[in-house]
């Protein structure tokens, strides 16, 4: 046996260099190899091939990456952070990233395969953290457990990758079955995203956005209706603020009205049929409607175009403000839109111009028809003719706790001659004074005049008139009065004597009672005499017949 370099073995047996062998131990013989693989390699060829699956599952099982923007990263960790739709993981949030300018932050989330729908451009995501708004408290979950994104799933089949995040929750999610509508008002007052809308104090909805018109007249707020609520919201449907509290004095009593509770803080939205009327054709989506400020202002019929015009005032508008009524018998014809002060340097004074919203059509059908009939310059006629009448402005107190004024239009025949200058933009109306500013410059007239009364010198006067007629009665009672005893004694002892002569039985009365019998039978020959005349008229010329002859 040679070795593998060629040398004879050792004399032992065992080969140069190496043991050894003992000699007792068969000389070993070398065995035929055969190439079979060893189950040591299967081993790393399976991981390998349990790898590449994966890998290949993974890849295959992978949804879309998307890119979400938001302001802030706050309670987001990559690797970590969930995205969950209705509390399902639908994907991972991957890296964070600040953008160029370094404004927002973009987060790379990876949606799983199941969740590719949601990569499209109608899909809204935003932060769930814990919220204090409107419509409660919300996300205390994540508290423990951490922020996570939220989804609302899209409706398009237009695929995307790049969105916006919310910075709050949206107030409607896609599926929530009800109606969008459309209010249009003056302010915002206290709505905010997320407060209640009511139908007959129901909470039926809520808002879910706003907006400031572009011409900054008003804002456009934005309410979603849930169903099968929105069945009641017709085309003949009012719109109001139902915020906070409506609180009213008037000739039934102290009145308070308001929704809620909630509606004190958050303020809210109403919405109702108006009185006598049933709901009307249901409104379609996007409906578009008026927003007023208040039930009593939404219920009022429509008023039409407003008609600007001023009064001049020559009297302080000290509790006039922008706002107060303009009232026509009772009947509230406009409100009061500015308020200024002007020099005339004519007059050499100043006048307080008013101007006003009046509104034609509060004044009744027969009012609107007449200026209907007769055409588009009716309105003006007629109204400078009313002026001819007597129609005139006038300040009132409105309120005689507060000072409140207002501004009254009402028919004065006897004011001064006024006329209406058509050519005039905006119109200017003529007014009164008011009944107290009169009667105050009257009481200031009779003061005036009294303080013109020498009350000192009357003073003077009168004390010496009192002091001379001191002087009298005392002459009167040292002087006249001693004589005055003396003229009175003698007048008794007069009266005394004409007692005592018309006595019954006084020589003077004996004697004229004598006298009235002679009289008497004197008057009785007297009657004989002339009814005998009457009967013998010729005895005045042949004298009395004697007794049987003629």
């Amino acid at each position: 046996m040679t070795s593998s370099q060629g040398q004879p073995p050792n004399a032992n047996g065992a080969p140069p260099g190496g043991p050894e062998l003992p000699p007792d131990l068969p000389e070993p013989v070398a065995a035929k190899r055969t190439w079979l693989p060893s189950l040591v390699w299967l081993v790393p060829l399976v991981a390998a091939l349990i790898g590449i699956g994966l890998v290949v599952k993974s890849v295959i099982d992978r949804g879309p990456t998307i890119t979400i923007s938001f302001s802030s990263a706050e309670g987001l960790e990559p690797g970590k952070t969930k995205v969950k739709y209705k509390d399902v993981d639908i994907g991972a949030v991957k890296t964070i990233r600040l953008s160029k300018d370094h404004h927002r932050v973009l987060v790379e989330v990876e949606l799983t395969k199941e969740a590719e729908d949601f990569a499209v451009e109608d899909t809204k995501f935003w932060i769930v953290r814990p919220r204090i708004g409107a419509s409660g408290v919300t996300g205390l979950g994540t508290l423990l457990s951490g922020s996570y994104i939220g989804v609302d799933a899209g409706r398009s089949h237009n695929a995307q990758s790049d969105f916006v995040g919310l910075e709050k929750p949206p107030a409607v999610t896609g599926d929530l079955r009800g109606r969008r509508y459309t209010l249009q008002g003056g302010s915002l007052g206290s709505l905010d995203i997320g407060s209640p809308v009511y139908y007959r104090r129901v909470q039926v909805g809520q808002v879910v956005g706003f907006s400031l018109d572009k011409d900054g007249t008003g804002v456009t707020v934005e309410v979603f209706v849930n169903s099968p609520y929105d069945q009641y919201v017709g085309t003949n449907s009012r719109w109001w603020h139902a915020s906070g509290v409506d609180l009213r004095l008037d000739s039934s009593g102290l009145k308070l009205n308001t929704q809620s509770l909630a509606t004190v803080i958050v303020g809210g939205v109403a919405f109702q049929s108006p009185p006598g009327q049933a709901v009307g054709q249901p409104a379609p989506d996007d409906a578009v409607f008026r927003l007023a400020s208040d039930e009593s202002s939404a219920m009022r019929e429509p008023d039409g175009p407003p008609l600007s015009v001023v009064m001049n005032f020559n009297q302080s508008v000290r509790g006039l403000s922008p706002g107060a009524t303009v009232d026509f018998r009772g009947i509230e014809l406009g409100e009061v839109t500015r308020i200024g002060v002007e020099y005339d340097p004519k007059a050499r004074n100043f006048t307080m111009p008013v101007t006003m919203n009046l509104y034609p059509d509060r004044l009744g059908q027969q009012f609107r028809d007449a200026i209907a009939r007769g055409g588009p310059t009716a309105g003006m006629e007629l109204l400078s003719t009313l002026v001819a009448h007597g129609l005139r402005g006038q300040l009132r107190t409105g309120n005689l706790l507060t000072n409140q004024l207002y501004v009254a239009l009402d028919i004065f025949p006897n004011a001064p001659r006024a006329s209406l200058d058509m050519r005039h933009a905006p119109l200017v109306l003529p007014t009164v004074p008011n009944t107290l500013e009169e009667l105050q410059l009257q009481v200031a007239d009779i003061a005036k005049k009294i303080d013109k009364i020498p009350f000192d010198e009357i003073s003077q006067n009168l004390n010496g008139t009192l002091k001379n007629a001191n002087n009298l009665f005392k002459k009167l009672d040292t002087e006249l009065a001693p004589q005055a005893r003396d003229t009175l004694a003698a007048a008794r002892q007069t009266f005394g004597a004409a007692q005592a002569t018309l006595q019954q039985d006084s020589p003077l009365q004996s004697d004229m009672h004598q006298a009235l019998n002679q009289l008497t039978q004197t008057l009785q020959s007297l009657n004989a005499l002339a009814d005998y005349l009457e009967r013998h008229p010729e005895s005045l010329l042949r004298g009395k017949a004697k007794d049987g002859h003629p």
